[in-house]
């Protein structure tokens, strides 16, 4: 079955490139432009993966993350691992991030080949779990 990862991030080029990327790596990705249009897709699809920008208008990506942990956590699903990405290197994005526990953290623009490894490795750390 395909794993399906969650593109969350306001640029339209990011999602779509993402998006083709996972596709063509065998993953479903499913692009939310938003935060609120994130948190209201985590109510009706089976997540796999949720990779989030961290600054976006209105609601940025750790009020984002936390709205969709309580969506799952209300629902009685099991968490899903964060993927945090940002193209600003400022210490308290970082901070935030990490005081999130989120599984990974990637600074914009990285490299197809680091941002698929990342992908990967929680992918399939969540597979020998099980």
């Amino acid at each position: 079955m395909k794993k399906n990862i969650l593109i969350i991030d306001d640029e339209g080029l990011i999602t779509k490139t993402l998006q083709k990327l996972l596709k063509s790596q065998g993953y479903s990705a499913t692009v939310a432009t938003n935060g609120q249009d994130a948190v209201e897709k985590s109510k009706t699809i089976a997540l796999d993966l949720i990779v989030c920008d961290i600054r976006m208008p209105q609601l940025d990506g750790i009020e984002t993350i936390k709205k969709i942990r309580q969506v799952l956590k209300d629902a009685g699903k099991p968490p899903v691992k964060e993927i945090l990405i940002t193209g600003y290197a400022d210490e308290e994005s970082y901070k935030n991030a990490m005081e999130l526990k989120v599984a990974d953290y990637l600074l914009k623009p990285f490299d197809t080949k680091d941002f698929l490894d990342v992908i990967k490795r929680n992918i399939e750390s969540d597979e020998l779990k099980k």
